[in-house]
C-alpha cells in the first residue's frame, strides 16, 4: 500500500447489487457526521468493513467495549428490500487523503454494483444565520449524471445551480461524471460553529425520499434546540469578557 493509498477491508461478503450508498466525512457544521451516525442508528445497519490508510489518524473508536476504526462502512436491507450501505468517518480527511478517500469509494461502489452514491454536505449561507431561528433549513441537491438529475426533478428536490462544492462530496461528483456513476450531493443550510442538527434533519429527510423511506428527525430537531439553548448562554456568559481575549467555549453534540 502507498503511502496515500487507502484500503477497504470487507468484514463480511454482503451482496450489495443495487445498493444505495451514504458517504458521510465530517463537514460544515458537521452536517455528513450527523446524517451517517443517525443514519445507522435509525435504519438498524450493522458495521460489515471499515477503510485503513497509513494517514488516518492512530486512534481506535471505543464504544461500548468494542474497538472501531475510525472510517466504517454499514449496511443493512430494509423492510422495502432497499439495500442501505452507510460510509461513517470519526475525523475531518486532511486534504492528501481526499482524492485517494474518494478514489476507493468510488471503486468499492462499482466493484459491488451499487445504484446509487449520496454525499450530504453542510452549506454556508452568507448572511443567514441559524441560531434561534425555527424555520425549516432550505436542502438542495446536485447529481453527477442526467439520469441523477432527473431523479432529483421527479421528486421536486430543489437542485444546486451555481457554486463551489469542496471536499469529498466534489471530488465524487467529478468521478461520478467522469465514470457516468450516480452520485447526489445534498447541500443542507448549516451554522458553520457548531454542529447544526436542524441542517443535518433537513439533509435526512431528503435522504428518505430518495430511498423511499420516511425517517423520524425529531429527535434531532429536539437536539438543535438543546445546542442552539447551550450556544445562547455560553454568549450570554461570554458578554463580559473583552473582544479577542478567548474563544467562546462551543457545546458536545452528545454531552
Amino acid at each position: 500500500m502507498q503511502l496515500e493509498d487507502v484500503e477497504i477491508v470487507d468484514f463480511e461478503d454482503m451482496d450489495l447489487n443495487n445498493a444505495i450508498v451514504i458517504a458521510g466525512f465530517p463537514s460544515i457544521g458537521l452536517v455528513s457526521t450527523i446524517v451517517a451516525n443517525y443514519s445507522i442508528d435509525a435504519l438498524g445497519l450493522r458495521q460489515i468493513g471499515a477503510l485503513d490508510s497509513p494517514y488516518f489518524p492512530t486512534l481506535s473508536v471505543v464504544h461500548t467495549g468494542e474497538p472501531l476504526s475510525p472510517v466504517r462502512i454499514y449496511a443493512g436491507i430494509l423492510e422495502t428490500g432497499e439495500k442501505i450501505v452507510v460510509f461513517v468517518s470519526e475525523f475531518k480527511p486532511k486534504p492528501n487523503l481526499i482524492t485517494p478517500l474518494s478514489n476507493a469509494i468510488i471503486d468499492w461502489v462499482k466493484q459491488k454494483g451499487c445504484k446509487l452514491l449520496i454525499s450530504p454536505e453542510g452549506m454556508v449561507v452568507e448572511g443567514k444565520s441559524a441560531q434561534g431561528d425555527d424555520s425549516p433549513v432550505d436542502a438542495y441537491a446536485i447529481g453527477s449524471t442526467e439520469n441523477a438529475r432527473q431523479i432529483l426533478q421527479s421528486m421536486n428536490i430543489p437542485q444546486f445551480k451555481n457554486g463551489i462544492i469542496a471536499g469529498v462530496s466534489g471530488v465524487l461528483l467529478n468521478k461520478g461524471k467522469h465514470e457516468n456513476i450516480d452520485v447526489i450531493s445534498i447541500l443542507s443550510e448549516a451554522h458553520p460553529n457548531y454542529p447544526d442538527a436542524r441542517a443535518a434533519a433537513s439533509a435526512i429527510t431528503v435522504i428518505g425520499a430518495l430511498i423511499g423511506v420516511k425517517i423520524n428527525v425529531a429527535p434531532l430537531h429536539d437536539e438543535a434546540e438543546r445546542i442552539e439553548k447551550q450556544l445562547q448562554k455560553f454568549h450570554k456568559q461570554a458578554k463580559p469578557m473583552v473582544s479577542g481575549t478567548g474563544q467562546i467555549p462551543q457545546p458536545s453534540m452528545y454531552g
